[in-house]
C-alpha cells in the first residue's frame, strides 16, 4: 500500500470534484469545517484513491473513524490501512458511506444512516423551459403564483444568519427534524466557502431561506425553512426554482435535493414536484475494530 497525506487544497479538490456527481462531503473545505469543530482530519491518498477521514470523539477516550459519501470502491488494501489507523487512534470502528458499493462483503455491519440514503437529483442539461415542463403542474403553478404575488429572491450573507436560523428552527421543530446550533451553521458558512444563503422576501420581510452548497458539478440544497404566516404566497417554490437557475447559470450539471424520506412525506412531495430522478445509496457501514467496546457503544446508543 502506497499512501500519503495530501497537503494542497487544489490538488485534493481537482480529484474529488471530478466524479460524476461531486460529493461535497469529501471536499477539502468539509474537512476544514470538521477541524474547526475540533475533530482530527486526514486527507489520504491510498494508491491513488482519495479519502477524507474524520475522527469522531466518543466518551472514555474512544472514537471512530468516519468516511462520508465516498465514490471510491473499497478494497482489502484500503481496509487494512484504515484498520491500522483506527487502532493507532484508539477507534472502535471505521464507518463508511459508499456511493455505490455494498460493504457487507468485507464483513462490515450495516448501521443507521448518517446522511440521507435516498435523494432526488435534477439534471441541469435541459433548458429552463424544459425543466419547467418536466415539473409537476402544481409546482409550476406555485412558482408563477409566487412571482405574481411579488416574492423576490436574493442571495444572502453571513449577516443574514439570524434570520435563516430562526426560520429553519421553527420549520424543523414543526416537522420534528434535528436542528444544529447556530454556531454550527456559522462555521459551515465560513469554512465551506461555496455554501450560500438564499432568501425570499415578501412585503420587505424574509419569509423563506435556503442554504445551498455549490461544489464541483453539483449544487446541494442542504437546509431550508419558511414562515407559516405567509405560506399562501408559495415562496419556497420560487426560492428553489431561482436556486436551480443559479446552479444552471454557473454551469453545474446536477441539483441535489438532499434526501427524500418516507418519514417526511410533505417535504419529499415538495421536492419531487420539481422532477428529476431518484438515487438510492447502499447505506452506512461499520467495520468493527474492537468488539468489546463496539458492544458497549451499541448498548449505550439504544438508550439514547
Amino acid at each position: 500500500m502506497i499512501f500519503r497525506e495530501i497537503k494542497h487544497k487544489e490538488q485534493w479538490d481537482e480529484k474529488i470534484s471530478s466524479v460524476k456527481m461531486s460529493q461535497f462531503l469529501q471536499s477539502w473545505n468539509w474537512g476544514a469545517l470538521q477541524r474547526n469543530l475540533g475533530r482530527k482530519v486526514w486527507y489520504l491518498d491510498l494508491n491513488g484513491d482519495y479519502f477524507l477521514v474524520i475522527k469522531i470523539i466518543l466518551p472514555f477516550e474512544k472514537s471512530y473513524l468516519y468516511i462520508p459519501r465516498t465514490s471510491v470502491k473499497i478494497n482489502q488494501e484500503h481496509l487494512k490501512f484504515l484498520t491500522e489507523l483506527a487502532k493507532n487512534e484508539n477507534s472502535i470502528f471505521v464507518r463508511i458511506e459508499p456511493v455505490k458499493q455494498n460493504l457487507e462483503q468485507f464483513n462490515f455491519k450495516k448501521t443507521k444512516t448518517v446522511q440521507p440514503d435516498k435523494t432526488l437529483i435534477l439534471g441541469l442539461e435541459q433548458s429552463e423551459e424544459d425543466l419547467l415542463k418536466a415539473m409537476h403542474q402544481k409546482t409550476r403553478y406555485n412558482i408563477r403564483l409566487a412571482e405574481k404575488k411579488g416574492v423576490m429572491v436574493k442571495e444572502g450573507a453571513l449577516a443574514d444568519l439570524d434570520i435563516f436560523y430562526d426560520l429553519i428552527s421553527k420549520t424543523y421543530s414543526r416537522k420534528n427534524i434535528k436542528v444544529y446550533n447556530k454556531e454550527y451553521y456559522k462555521k459551515l458558512l465560513i469554512n465551506l466557502k461555496t455554501a450560500s444563503l438564499y432568501l425570499a422576501e415578501y412585503n420587505d420581510q424574509v419569509i423563506c431561506a435556503n442554504l445551498v452548497v455549490f461544489y464541483g458539478n453539483t449544487a446541494t440544497y442542504l437546509h431550508g425553512g419558511s414562515s407559516v404566516e405567509y405560506k399562501n404566497v408559495m415562496a419556497p417554490h420560487l426560492l428553489q426554482w431561482q436556486t436551480i437557475k443559479k446552479a444552471k447559470q454557473l454551469g453545474l450539471q446536477y441539483y441535489d435535493f438532499w434526501g427524500i424520506e418516507d418519514r417526511y412525506p410533505g417535504v419529499s412531495r415538495f421536492k419531487k414536484g420539481f422532477g428529476g430522478f431518484e438515487v438510492e445509496y447502499p447505506g452506512t457501514f461499520d467495520f468493527v475494530v474492537n468488539n468489546f467496546w463496539h458492544l458497549i457503544y451499541q448498548t449505550v446508543k439504544k438508550f439514547k
